[in-house]
């Protein structure tokens, strides 16, 4: 199965690099490209986000062999719908939310027709929309896809090879799986991040203006991190319901724990935990997965 047009649903962040990543690294492809909001459509057209952006949902998927929804994960349902009608039987629907088994349910149940099969691309800022997309954010990343038992493999090896022709590693993997994994690398992460940058604010013995002032490395990245578009982010907790939760009860636990460490004044418990987690942290830089540099790579502007 060749693919060789691509509709792209949703022109933010995402939808934005999968465009012109397809130009940059695909150019053979065409693409088309789709927004429910006018303005972002021309925005879109005005960066060449897509070959053709279009004025309907209708024009943009009509001809195309691979439909991407790169929309939040709580209106992926919403999309889908929007498609199905216009969709040709047996065209790959796929997407790139960062909860699958909920998403693969919304997407199958809408799209009949049509040959789901969920993926994400482990890849992202904290900037959003049609400005903020960029043709590299894929290269040398992981992008996982979750496929049913059922799904076609020339399908599954066309979406797949797609996604290698952006510069991604792809990983197959079981979507309840997925949700799990990327609950403890991802979503928990981001939770906490916007946890404590509220408390920080929040505070009333310490000034606003102070935190900005002396914020340091670790505070700065909290910062980075929770400066994610809300809307999507309030979508990921909310469809990844179960795996949260169960990361986040074992995260209190061991949250009590060293808590307890730190009012009995046990040292041995504190340096255990952190001389671990060093590890995992040479094992990611390992895999070319961040900067061994004190900076991370990452200039101050």
């Amino acid at each position: 199965m060749k693919i060789s047009r691509v509709a792209i649903i949703g022109l933010g962040l995402i939808g934005g690099s999968v465009g012109l990543s397809v130009r940059e690294m695909l150019p053979d492809v065409a693409t088309t490209g789709w927004d429910a909001d006018a303005d972002v459509r021309a925005r879109a057209a005005e960066r060449g986000l897509a070959g053709m952006v279009c004025d309907t949902v209708a024009e943009a998927v009509r001809e195309a062999d691979l439909v991407i929804l790169c929309v939040p994960v709580g209106a992926m349902g919403y999309a889908a719908e929007a498609i199905a009608p216009y969709i040709r039987p047996g065209t790959i629907v796929s997407d790139v939310g960062s909860s699958k088994r909920s998403v693969g349910e919304a997407l199958a149940a809408a799209l009949p027709e049509g040959v789901v099969i969920p993926a994400h691309p482990v890849a992202g800022t904290e900037n959003s929309g049609p400005e903020a997309g960029f043709a590299t954010l894929f290269r040398h990343r992981w992008c996982i896809v979750t496929p049913r038992d059922d799904t076609p493999p020339d399908a599954l090896a066309a979406l797949s090879g797609f996604w290698e022709g952006l510069g991604a590693t792809v990983e197959i993997m079981d979507p309840r799986h997925h949700d799990l994994v990327l609950a403890v690398t991802s979503h928990i992460p981001h939770l906490i991040a916007y946890t404590i940058v509220g408390t920080a604010s929040d505070l009333e013995e310490v000034t606003r203006g102070e935190v900005i002032k002396y914020s340091a490395g670790g505070f700065r990245d909290f910062t980075r991190i929770a400066a994610s578009n809300p809307t999507m982010w309030r979508d990921v907790f909310l469809s990844n319901r179960d795996a949260v939760l169960e990361v986040l009860g074992r995260f209190t636990e061991d949250l009590s724990l060293l808590q307890r460490a730190i009012r009995n004044g046990d040292g041995d418990t504190l340096y255990d935990l952190f001389d671990r987690t060093r590890t995992i942290r040479r094992s990611i830089i390992e895999q070319g997965q961040d900067d061994a540099r004190p900076d991370f790579g990452r200039k101050d502007h």
